[in-house]
């Protein structure tokens, strides 16, 4: 068992036998993803919370954080209500990152329908290329009135705007996702996404989820990763960093032990509190996972 208690910041359940639930990149006739490859291995018919549990249960996982994944649902509250069916029973998982089309003119009544579930703690946006316009910043800026933190994929290009985004909505906390997403592993691509990532570290409400970097990395390694985990911490600081697992996506690459045992070892000379906020405490605090 993993020594430290570990929140898991992001993970995707599905059922693809579910009608109300789409999930387009579980149908047998999807295409290989363009970052993925042949994602074939995990368009299995269903990760239910309670097979999370069974997968994870020798890893000390106290809390659980659910990302969108109905990508393409008409409507992704009945996600939220589905997973919430699983919270209820098995308490699992503890906080709900849910979709919500920010730019879309019934944002506000799609907020408010997620908010009437206990365990909404969050949105994710599947669609980037509306990401800053006038009609998304509407949208984004009503999450405040719902306490709700905006998960983003954050691209190197787009950091510099990122960091105008939550400097300009201070109340809302902005976290970047899977690490700012970097899509290539080359030097010159390392220093552009490091100068990135402490560019939108300035910005005191944004924070890092750091995980998925097996989805470029598919070989990866503890030292293949260890440059990008320390500097996303060195960035946002052990306060505002928090790990994750992209289960069952990264399952493509490696096991649940390997991720977590990564991290682990990264950061074994960091100090005890340093560890546990890390691999816990900074996420239950972001999320509310604490509190009712």
């Amino acid at each position: 068992m993993a020594r430290l208690p570990f929140t898991d910041a992001h993970v995707h359940f599905f059922d693809a036998r579910e009608p109300q639930l789409h999930y387009a990149w579980a149908m047998p006739d999807w295409p290989p993803d363009p970052i993925l490859g042949d994602h074939s291995a995990i368009k299995a018919q269903r990760l239910w919370a309670d097979d999370f549990v069974a997968q994870t249960r020798f890893h000390n996982v106290e809390r659980v954080i659910h990302a969108e994944c109905a990508q393409g649902i008409e409507d992704p509250v009945e996600e939220t209500r589905w997973l919430q069916a699983f919270a209820d029973r098995l308490g699992v998982p503890h906080g709900i990152v849910a979709q919500a089309r920010l730019a879309a003119p019934d944002a506000r009544e799609t907020l408010e329908r997620h908010a009437a579930f206990a365990n909404l703690r969050g949105i994710r946006d599947p669609d980037n290329e509306a990401y800053l316009t006038d009609a998304w910043r509407t949208g984004y800026a009503l999450l405040e009135h719902f306490g709700l933190v905006c998960c983003h994929s954050t691209y190197v290009e787009n950091m510099k705007a990122a960091r105008s985004l939550a400097e300009e909505f201070p109340a809302i906390t902005y976290c970047v996702d899977h690490a700012g997403f970097p899509l290539a592993r080359d030097s010159d691509y390392f220093r552009a996404w490091s100068e990135g990532m402490r560019t939108i570290a300035a910005a005191p409400n944004a924070v890092v989820k750091i995980s998925g970097l097996g989805m470029v990395d598919h070989a990866w390694t503890v030292e293949s990763i260890r440059p990008w985990v320390l500097t996303c911490i060195e960035a946002f600081g052990p306060e505002r960093s928090f790990f994750a697992t992209n289960w069952p996506v990264d399952a493509l690459f490696s096991t649940y032990g390997d991720i977590v045992d990564a991290y682990a070892e990264i950061i074994s000379g960091f100090s005890e509190d340093e560890q546990r906020a890390l691999f816990a405490g900074n996420a239950n605090r972001i999320f509310r996972l604490d509190q009712p």
